[in-house]
């Protein structure tokens, strides 16, 4: 300092004699010094150029002020509920943007004075922090990097991939020729952007470890926040992790991170952000994760992402985006809290009913998969599933298919975390005993749309997608039992049939090719000969009367309803579809009792809204079909018809909660399949209808007796539950209400109390001035 304060001029009169008076090799020196620094003054300049410009093809291509003035990232795709949040995304390298209204100041700050505090002073190259990275080179003490943000932006954005041969010489001249692009390009990005849209694409570009690309998903990931949520310790973890994301990854090396967040810290503290008093208590803090990495199995909705995934995957095919890096926003109709209610209220139910399904085989010493035919339990049931794995198959390629070693190798136990209602377990489990474990587990699916709409709203496919990726809302499809009689009641009403229509609990002898059907009664009986009215035994769920409907209006005007109100699987014309024996999607089911609570329009569920681009601009909107599947009058009538099974006395829907039916009008219908290998309930409010479906991935596990596996036990508590959540949050807008009723009126007055008598051709005569029509069939 004394030197440099020195009033004494050195001019270049003044060096000349001092050379002058000293020895040849000293001048020679000098004068070495004097070429280098012109050599320096005028080379680099020409080299920056030669970089810059690729001269003879040395140094590899520099991107062009157009990819400079637009950098393209790897995007994921993100699923948006109605309601705004955040579903899920759909990425290679897991990566969504923000912009700089997004972020924290306190993390802006903390970045500044941590990384770059000159930041707003240089424009790209900071030269007084060069002599501090020399000063530590030569005395091997490190005094910090001298890249500043915007090199780092550089860097990550354009020179990690070098591709020229000089760059290919080895370590120290790819180093030289990575910074002259550093320098080069910074320079470029400071005259294109802001400040502040450095700062913002610096924090976008980033690796946070963790499969974490992006500030927006290292908060997510570490903290469960968004990064304008941060607190300054948080800032301080995320800035430090900036420098070595995996050396200071909090999750991995708490101790690293503990001890740069408190670097960090001191740095805020060093340039007078913060008090002595303030960095002394921070410091003390310990790092507090809500650490969860993110993936297709995390999250809510995880089995609705799965399914629309693909959907999405031939969308983007055709319109020429990528779902994984083109940073799409596909806006859904699923609502985040409705979904939340869903899983809640199947996790709540499926969790008992699987103690008791486990407990009630076990009592019973026997195994849950069971022959339809002879009742009794398969043989050898896991030794014939395990030839269907791919575990199995490969064991065969590698020894052959009669080698010992196969039985060995599946029977060779092994750690392993497996599911379970209390929370994931680690244990020691073979092939076979994990294929004999999770066997066991019964399954479930709901679906819940707005039926004026078309909007699904939530959507649950399975008990865990981590463990069962199966889809039992769309992909599934199995028979629906008894929630499939509303489409024969519906032709029959369609045909002119009344609700209060009056015949006798009578097992008809239907004749079908090679021989007669004769249905029983869940009870087991061929009927108790009790007259009721069909809308009673819809209520009661009554085999023998169901039967008696279809034999009139004929099985192949029941396939030709239920198209028309969605259901697209196959259907068999023949007498026992009454009962539900052709298999048919929980998707499809919904929709099509929609058209009921719709007043006879069918309309498509949908569960897009809008796709938007990266940037926000709309690339697509969806809009559900619909078409006239019935007329109003019969649909209002099914109404009535499904409410008996709330309101009727016997009926097998009557044990929903109090609290649901209190100001509000119900209808629903529960289903059985044969054995007890499905249950099943379909409910419908003026506003919402949702289905649930319960029981095995495989057809063949079944529960222990038809009393325990019935609708009403087994699927009909998932929906009370997720109702009763649904009527307790009152900004949701789905509240109570009744259902609409047809604008010309009713063509009759909806009341089974009235006297009515059966005539000998099936007409009704009722004492009423409304006159029904004679039935067409």
């Amino acid at each position: 300092m004394s030197t440099l304060n020195s009033s004494k001029k050195i001019t270049l009169q003044g060096i000349n004699s001092l050379l002058l008076t000293h020895k040849p090799w000293f001048r020679k020196v000098v004068k070495a010094i004097w070429i280098l620094f012109i050599c320096v003054v005028l080379g680099f300049p020409l080299y920056v150029w030669s970089v810059s410009n690729d001269l003879f093809g040395l140094f590899g291509g520099m991107p062009s002020l157009k990819a400079i003035e637009n950098p393209e990232n790897d995007l994921s795709s993100e699923l948006i509920s109605s309601d705004g949040v955040s579903l899920g995304r759909y990425f290679r390298f897991n990566r969504s943007q923000v912009t700089y209204d997004q972020l924290s100041p306190l993390l802006v700050k903390t970045l500044i004075l941590s990384e770059d505090h000159r930041f707003y002073e240089h424009s790209g190259l900071d030269f007084w922090a060069y002599p501090r990275v020399l000063w530590g080179l030569v005395t091997f003490r490190s005094q910090g990097g001298g890249s500043t943000i915007t090199q780092q932006l550089a860097k990550n954005l354009y020179t990690l991939e070098l591709d020229g041969p000089l760059a290919k010489l080895g370590k120290y001249p790819r180093r030289i020729i990575q910074k002259t692009k550093e320098w080069a390009i910074s320079h470029q990005l400071e005259k294109n952007y802001t400040k502040e849209e450095i700062i913002t694409m610096y924090l976008n570009t980033i690796e946070f470890s963790s499969n974490a690309y992006g500030i927006k998903v290292a908060c997510e990931t570490y903290f469960d926040k968004q990064p304008d949520s941060l607190n300054l310790q948080e800032a301080a973890v995320i800035v430090g992790m900036c420098q070595n994301p995996s050396l200071y990854n909090p999750q991995r090396f708490p101790e690293n991170a503990l001890k740069k967040r408190n670097q960090v810290l001191y740095k805020l503290y060093d340039h007078g952000f913060i008090s002595k008093n303030e960095f002394d208590s921070l410091k003390i803090l310990p790092i507090e994760l809500k650490f969860a990495v993110q993936n297709q199995n995390q999250g809510i909705a995880t089995y609705f992402r799965n399914v629309l995934r693909n959907e999405l995957i031939g969308w983007c095919k055709d319109h020429g985006y990528d779902l994984w890096e083109s940073g799409l926003k596909i806006y859904t109709t699923i609502d985040s809290k409705m979904q939340r209610y869903a899983e809640e209220a199947m996790i709540a139910h499926m969790s008992k009913l699987q103690k008791q399904f486990d407990r009630e085989w076990k009592q019973r010493n026997r195994n849950p998969w069971v022959d339809d035919e002879t009742g009794g339990e398969i043989k050898n049931f896991l030794q014939k599933k395990i030839k269907r794995t791919g575990t199995y198959r490969s064991l065969v390629e590698r020894f052959g298919a009669d080698s010992d070693s196969i039985d060995v190798l599946l029977n060779k136990k092994r750690p392993m975390t497996i599911f379970t209602w209390k929370g994931e377990r680690d244990t020691l489990f073979s092939s076979m005993d994990s294929l004999n474990y999770y066997n066991r587990f019964l399954q479930t699916g709901l679906m819940s749309m707005d039926p004026k709409t078309g909007a699904i709203k939530a959507w649950v496919g399975g008990i865990n997608h981590k463990y069962f990726k199966y889809d039992h809302v769309r992909q599934g499809t199995r028979q629906p039992g008894s929630t499939f009689k509303p489409f024969v009641y519906g032709t029959a009403i369609e045909a002119g049939y009344s609700p209060c229509l009056k015949l006798l609990d009578i097992s008809p002898t239907i004749k079908v090719s090679g021989g007669t059907w004769r249905p029983k009664n869940s009870d087991g009986g061929y009927g108790s000969g009790e007259e009721m009215t069909i809308r009673q035994a819809m209520a009661r769920s009554i085999n023998s009367i169901t039967a008696q409907m279809i034999d009139r209006v004929k099985p192949e005007n029941v396939v030709d309803f239920a198209k028309r109100l969605g259901i697209t699987s196959p259907l068999e014309a023949v007498p026992s579809l009454c009962l539900g024996t052709s298999d048919v999607s929980l998707y499809e089911m919904v929709a099509a009792y929609c058209s009921f609570v719709n007043l006879g329009i069918y309309i498509e569920p949908y569960y897009i809204t809008r796709i938007e681009d990266k940037n926000g601009n709309v690339i697509a909107n969806f809009v559900p079909k619909t078409r006239q599947a019935m007329d109003e009058q019969t649909a209002y009538k099914m109404i009535y018809m499904l409410e008996g099974g709330v309101t009727d006395e016997l009926g097998t829907s009557r044990g929903l909660s109090y609290d649901l039916k209190v100001d509000n009008e119900i209808g629903g219908k529960t289903g059985t399949t044969n054995k007890a290998s499905d249950g099943w309930f379909m409910g419908i409010t003026h506003n919402l209808v949702t289905g649930v479906w319960v029981g095995g991935d495989e057809r063949s596990i079944h529960f222990p007796s038809w009393d325990f596996g019935q609708g009403s036990k087994s699927a009909r508590p998932i929906w009370d539950g997720f109702m009763t959540r649904v009527y307790r949050d009152k900004n949701i807008g789905y509240g109570k209400g009744y259902f609409r009723r047809p604008a010309t009126g009713l063509d009759m007055t909806l009341d089974c109390s009235q006297h009515v008598r059966v005539s000998s051709d099936s007409t009704v005569e009722v004492n009423d001035e409304d006159a029904w029509d004679r039935p067409r069939y």
